[in-house]
């Protein structure tokens, strides 16, 4: 079947389908004839695991994990269970704040956010979690973007260098050495580019979306 009628039947948008195709959590068919994605009665039910299991507040590697076995059914939902608990813990601390700012501030002008951010600060250091889980997620993504980019800059950087030395042992065409400096700096450049845009998307809350399930 087409991803339009796994996105009706899973009731999640294609870009979540293919997020969660890009972090391995279902393995669509091929199409020989074409190559386009062929999805399966097999691929409606995984998605709906995944689906479910986001709602209850999975990061997609330890759905990656629970589907290849390296982490038990059980003990994901052990360890889930416990970090739901921290989270009450945390909550009751924050909603705590929360029940004093409503006591001693009297409108939002009035409020010295100054003293409450140190009381958060304080919490946080106690080991309260305040950032958003999710977040995890587009860190990830962030860091193998960073990575990628800076191995390939690295690289071309190298075989610009690498010219240049060989230039100096064995003299080529200044057209040439030229040509090549330029091409593979238009390409460091490109990749820079690519980078500030890719955490421009992900900064901009490109995976909400797939958040939505």
């Amino acid at each position: 079947m087409k991803i339009n009628q796994v996105e009706e039947l899973v009731g999640i948008t294609k870009k979540n389908i293919r997020f969660y195709e890009d972090q391995g959590l279902v393995k669509p068919g091929r199409d020989p004839q074409n190559g386009y994605r062929e999805y399966d009665l097999t691929d409606v039910a995984a998605l709906r695991r995944v689906k479910l299991l986001r709602q209850l507040g999975f990061p997609c590697e330890q759905i990656r994990l629970m589907q290849e076995g390296k982490i038990s059914f059980d003990d994901g939902m052990r360890q889930r269970m416990s970090e739901l608990e921290q989270r009450g813990r945390d909550l009751e601390q924050i909603k705590a704040v929360c029940a004093m700012m409503s006591d001693e501030v009297d409108d939002l002008e009035s409020l010295d956010a100054s003293e409450y951010i140190e009381k958060m600060q304080q919490l946080e250091k106690g080991g309260v979690q305040l950032m958003n889980v999710r977040m995890s997620d587009v860190n990830k993504r962030k860091t193998g973007a960073v990575i990628a980019a800076v191995v390939m800059i690295a690289l071309l950087v190298t075989l610009v260098i690498g010219i240049i030395w060989a230039n100096t042992v064995d003299p080529a065409p200044a057209v040439i050495i030229v040509f090549c400096v330029v091409l593979f700096g238009a390409m460091i450049v490109g990749i820079a580019i690519a980078l500030r845009q890719r955490l421009k998307e992900l900064a901009s809350g490109e995976l909400d979306e797939a958040n939505k399930y």
